[in-house]
């Protein structure tokens, strides 16, 4: 199982000249490539091509699976760069074509003019709440010990998850910002199934097929992925096969430090079909 530094490596896409990037897997244990490591290594090409501004916010469309059998290719082209804002555009692919295509909005942040944030909800810390099997290198709590995966249990169209990364460095915010990314992908389907008896995460891939097809991360505040955040989730529509959900990300100090949002796919699974 990989420790922090192997994430941190594999996020940390390889240079390879004029804007081109190659980048490897984490391997866990699945056939395709995990959607969170496509986001992360996405903010983490934008930030290392315009190294002056800092990531605001990255919109992404899941266009097929990456496969796991070979590395990924990753351009990163700048649209814009001006003294406020750049935009980059990020193109992920492998060998059958383009994996993910996002638009990372970067800048350099100004006084305060106005100010205000959402609160964060009242749910108790992360030590009141069970540790959840995970990789190695990242603790994750469920508020109210809630079970994505029991099909037979229904609650609302909410989830509540703490999650760190111990060991992640302080001083790089794109790091940060890419474990936050990596952590968000991976919720907000099991949101939407919540209300609905016999469905559960533990069915997707198996009678259900799932995927993600598009994600957008706005960053609002600086913050520490090895200290614990709170992903406030709610799922406000699924149907005709797809659902929407959206998330505030909460400091423990209750800083609204980042918001993301998700179209999915939640349909039957198609005859002889795996995935």
């Amino acid at each position: 199982m990989a420790d922090i530094n192997e994430v941190l490596e594999v996020f940390e896409p390889t240079p390879a000249g004029d804007g081109a990037f190659t980048a490897s897997h984490l391997d866990e244990g699945h056939q395709v490539v995990f959607g969170g490591q496509l986001l992360a290594q996405s903010l983490i090409a934008a930030a290392r091509t315009v190294p002056d501004k800092e990531v605001l916010s990255l919109h992404c469309v899941f266009a097929r699976a990456g496969a796991f059998t070979e590395p990924l290719d990753i351009r990163a082209e700048v649209l814009q760069s001006g003294r406020a804002f750049a935009t980059v555009s990020v193109t992920t692919s492998q060998s059958r074509g383009v994996c993910t295509r996002s638009t990372v909005m970067l800048h350099a942040p100004d006084a305060d003019r106005i100010r205000h944030g959402d609160p964060a909800p009242q749910v108790g810390a992360p030590d009141g709440w069970e540790e959840r099997p995970t990789p190695a290198f990242w603790d994750m709590r469920i508020v109210d010990d809630v079970d994505i995966s029991d099909p037979a249990l229904t609650g609302p169209a909410e989830l509540r998850v703490w999650s760190r990364f111990p060991g992640v460095p302080t001083d790089d915010l794109a790091l940060n910002q890419a474990m936050l990314a990596y952590a968000s992908d991976g919720f907000l389907i099991a949101t939407a199934m919540r209300p609905h008896e016999g469905i559960g995460q533990s069915l997707a891939h198996v009678t259900v097929s799932t995927t993600v097809l598009t994600q957008t991360l706005t960053f609002h505040e600086p913050f520490r992925a090895a200290d614990w955040l709170l992903l406030d989730q709610r799922s406000s529509y699924a149907g005709r096969g797809r659902s929407h959900g959206a998330a505030n990300v909460f400091s423990t100090d209750g800083r609204l430090v980042a918001s993301f949002s998700q179209d999915n796919m939640i349909r039957e699974m198609p005859e002889g079909r795996n995935y």
